[in-house]
């Protein structure tokens, strides 16, 4: 069962987060493009409005987003392309990427648009602080289980040191998405997609957001979501 949060909206079990995706994908024949675009664009939209540009403490407003290799990995490379449209300077590792359509399409409008890929992932925190002025982790979403490989093992090992602020796409990486991990990344911020997973109990940063305004009402009422009502055109809302 899931559970709410202070908010009282409804906090999704793993399960009921695949039977929803699955059911915008089958019954409401929603593409996995049109809903990483949405995504993308909600998380993008988040950051700009936590951390607008003037709030960089650097000259630049640099970001680094780590993409793992899988959809939330979809969702960061989306959201760089926003940033970059909204005046940010970002920046991205992309490791492991796979050889579908899709992805390569989004890795090349990213390319085009003069976003850099790094070759290597910065080897200590201290380099990640003297760059960036925010990380955002889009490495594994409410899909993830089992233990983390490599190189996104060492990856978050370096993440848990870097003292600027870090936004997490849907789940903090490496975090179980029903029970959460105090032992592992803590981000500033997240941005739960749809709808917040169990896991974001145990979120303790500053901003937590809600994004991707594309739930449609019938759906929201099966799953009893309870979702907040977005603030006239906007396609995130900072919840309590």
């Amino acid at each position: 069962m899931a559970s709410s949060g202070r908010s009282g909206v409804k906090h999704l079990s793993q399960e009921e987060a695949q039977a929803i995706d699955q059911e915008l994908f089958t019954e409401y024949k929603f593409s996995v493009d049109q809903l990483m675009e949405l995504a993308g664009l909600s998380c993008a939209t988040a950051i700009a409005k936590a951390y607008p540009p003037s709030s960089f403490t650097k000259s630049e407003p640099t970001v680094l987003i780590i993409c793992g290799p899988g959809n939330n990995g979809g969702d960061g490379l989306v959201c760089a392309r926003h940033l970059k449209m909204f005046g940010y300077e970002p920046t991205i590792y992309y490791p492991k990427r796979p050889s579908k359509a899709l992805f390569e399409g989004l890795t090349t409008q990213c390319q085009k648009m003069d976003i850099p890929f790094l070759s290597e992932f910065p080897s200590e925190a201290m380099l990640i602080d003297e760059l960036y002025g925010l990380v955002v982790d889009a490495i594994f979403g409410f899909s993830f289980k089992g233990a983390v490989r490599e190189p996104f093992g060492s990856i978050l090992r370096t993440l848990e040191q870097v003292t600027i602020p870090i936004a997490s796409i849907d789940i903090p990486s490496g975090w179980d998405v029903e029970k959460g991990n105090p032992d592992s990344l803590q981000p500033d911020m997240l941005i739960s997609l749809t709808a917040p997973k169990k896991a974001a109990q145990h979120f303790t940063g500053r901003y937590h957001f809600l994004g991707g305004r594309f739930v449609p009402m019938a759906l929201q009422k099966k799953y009893s979501l309870n979702l907040p009502p977005y603030p006239e055109t906007d396609c995130v809302l900072l919840l309590p």
